[in-house]
């Protein structure tokens, strides 16, 4: 049966925020709000999924948000109808839920993105008791005068330091800005997210253009933190965590901190820093992938570090000590994961031809690079 359409912007962005609240358990189900997302509903409107159409697949978020009995027949329209427009459907970053419901209808096929590390953040004063090393990070950002402050999303949106300190923390990036589950502009689209945000000790005035806009109280902005609800775990995705120029050591750790205990008060029990793409502590082992996926997935283990530091970000969020790893999948029903579709995800992720988004990677990286080797040649002042 066919998606619903004709609805307005709004009237489908309600819609499915209703839906999210209501059913949704992936730990990406809330990111389907986000720009750039397709949005495919049932025609009895009780069900929703989003999608980003890329190279002859449709890339969908997660996976299909609806009351858990009718996920089957969800899965098996979406698929009809995908199918019918000439192209194929793999679910990214998907949970055991999902591949279990596909295995129940026949043959399908995934691939191990990684693993999620997950907290019961009741568990947070203990894990802080326990590891030295993260006290002090938190001390030092302290120490240096940053605090946490809670924002309601009323606040938050649009706000102009929050945008500025997200330019700043991008223009640090190996890539190209992606979007699809990364998308970096969520300040448009909070709704229900919750916000905390990280501020300095007033500046000068003259010293704000170095570390940071000011908010109301005139203390410097220099990062925030988005998390995103996942209603059915009681639990919720830390989706953006953004530092500015400003932001000494230890505020990604302040902030992560703040969250834990405000979302512990506020009854969650259940918190994902999310995908660690190429992480093997879900405990799996090595998949049984075809030879051609072990050496790609070896290959950017090894080499992507220029563009992404995969061991890096798996290291960040390991030594907040979670209680367990939660394998994410890119599942396809009915066909293999092949080239094309590694290809396809890709393409989802960087809007735009995979080739192209690989040469503008790799002359931001050159360009880096260059700004390095300038600052450390010899006689090298500060205009150089």
């Amino acid at each position: 049966m066919a998606g619903m359409a004709g609805r307005s912007t709004q009237d489908e962005l309600a819609r499915t925020r209703e839906l999210v609240l209501a059913h949704g358990w992936n730990a990406t189900a809330y990111q389907i709000l986000n720009p750039g997302i397709a949005r495919w509903f049932t025609a009895e409107g009780d069900g929703v999924l989003g999608y980003v159409s890329a190279h002859g697949y449709r890339i969908v978020a997660g996976a299909p948000v609806c009351p858990v009995a009718r996920l089957p027949e969800l899965v098996e329209r979406f698929e009809a109808e995908t199918r019918a427009a000439g192209r194929r459907a793999c679910y990214f970053a998907a949970g055991e839920r999902l591949a279990e419901t596909l295995a129940q209808r026949g043959p399908f096929d995934r691939v191990l993105l990684g693993a999620q590390p997950v907290w019961d953040p009741a568990a947070w004063p203990d894990i802080l008791a326990s590891k030295a090393s993260l006290r002090a990070q938190l001390s030092r950002a302290r120490n240096k005068g940053v605090t946490i402050t809670p924002w309601p999303a009323e606040r938050a949106t649009a706000h102009p330091a929050l945008h500025r300190c997200l330019e700043e923390w991008l223009a640090t990036r190996g890539l190209p800005p992606l979007h699809f589950l990364v998308e970096p502009e969520t300040l448009e689209r909070l709704y229900d997210r919750r916000v905390f945000v990280a501020h300095r000790d007033p500046l000068p005035s003259c010293a704000q253009a170095t570390f940071g806009a000011a908010d109301g109280d005139g203390r410097a902005v220099v990062g925030f933190l988005v998390a995103s609800p996942i209603p059915q775990r009681s639990g919720w995705l830390i989706e953006q965590i953004v530092r500015g120029h400003g932001a000494p050591n230890g505020t990604a750790e302040l902030m992560i901190d703040a969250a834990m205990r405000h979302l512990h008060a506020e009854g969650a029990s259940y918190v994902t820093l999310g995908l660690s793409p190429l992480s093997q502590r879900s405990g799996l082992g090595q998949p049984h992938h075809a030879l051609w996926l072990r050496l790609v997935l070896r290959w950017l283990r090894a080499h992507g570090r220029r563009f992404y530091d995969f061991e890096g970000l798996d290291a960040f969020k390991a030594k907040f000590l979670p209680e367990s790893w939660e394998p994410i999948w890119a599942i396809t029903g009915g066909h293999r994961v092949g080239p094309r579709t590694l290809y396809a995800i890709a393409g989802a992720f960087g809007q735009t031809s995979p080739i192209l988004l690989t040469g503008r990677a790799l002359g931001r990286a050159l360009a880096r690079e260059a700004r390095w080797l300038r600052k450390r040649l010899p006689g090298a002042g500060p205009g150089v």
